[in-house]
């Protein structure tokens, strides 16, 4: 039996690349869905039963001026050690390893807020704006910045993952 050989070795950047961007929009779609049956229409936590830090000068830097939560307390690290388990499975890490899974992360994240409004029966795409969407507090070409500065580094991110990587 020979040993198992990784997709992403196997499969050439396009086609790896689009499986690996593909799943990740997937993960964001399932999750989004959970969070509509959780918030509702009050996203960002808004009604939950959660404790709330919704002002502090660290969360104009690290949450785009949005509220901190117990929930997004614990959501956001639960979903950053589900996205490394596959490092911890195959006990492989490297900095590319690394840098692929923390892309993932920031394109699940923009992925699934995005989901949550489009998917939301309480939003849908006409009222994802900044008027209706008070805890995104900073807005540039039609969505949050937070979008643009985590898409922008997460492709930074992911090209560095497959620099030099061999094509199959």
């Amino acid at each position: 039996m020979t040993p198992a050989v990784p997709l992403s070795v196997t499969t050439p950047r396009p086609a790896y690349l689009a499986l690996l961007l593909g799943w990740v929009v997937l993960l964001a779609f399932f999750f989004a869905q959970v969070e509509i049956q959780i918030e509702g229409a009050a996203g960002w936590a808004a009604n939950l039963p959660t404790w709330r830090i919704e002002q502090h000068w660290l969360l104009d830097i690290f949450w785009g001026g949005r509220a901190m939560t117990g929930y997004h307390a614990w959501v956001f690290p639960f979903v950053a050690l589900i996205f490394h388990f596959p490092l911890v499975l195959f006990a492989h890490w490297s900095w590319r390893a690394e840098c692929r899974v923390l892309a993932s992360i920031m394109l699940f994240w923009v992925s699934e807020d995005f989901l949550w409004f489009v998917c939301n029966p309480a939003y849908g795409l006409a009222r994802f704006n900044p008027a209706e969407v008070p805890w995104h507090k900073h807005w540039w070409l039609g969505a949050p910045t937070d979008y643009w500065l985590s898409l922008s580094v997460a492709a930074v991110m992911l090209g560095y993952s497959f620099k030099g990587r061999r094509q199959a």
